[in-house]
């Protein structure tokens, strides 16, 4: 069945460079989707097209996911920190 055939695939350890590059490719593609008024990744259409196509040349899948996820996790806890700062200037005024 293959469950313990010595055939493991090759899985290579990340490098310092393989990461740089990586975060690069990642800070190019999202400077695009902020340039299109795009959040959530993947709905630029065509308009990223070459910096998606290096950032998922650059990345593993699992960065990918994460750092896409964390865009909107972040976007959110802007939007929750500006509404908490207006909530405690209304307090102070009373």
């Amino acid at each position: 069945m293959g469950w313990f055939s010595s055939s493991k695939p090759e899985v290579s350890a990340v490098t310092r460079q393989d990461r740089k590059q990586c975060w690069e490719s990642r800070d190019l593609y999202f400077e695009c989707l902020d340039r299109v008024a795009v959040l959530e990744a993947g709905k630029e259409g065509s308009a990223c097209a070459k910096e998606n196509s290096r950032y998922e040349e650059n990345c593993a899948k699992s960065w990918i996911e994460y750092f896409n996820k964390r865009r909107i996790l972040a976007e959110q806890q802007k939007d929750l920190l500006a509404q908490s700062k207006v909530q405690a200037q209304e307090a102070k005024r009373r």
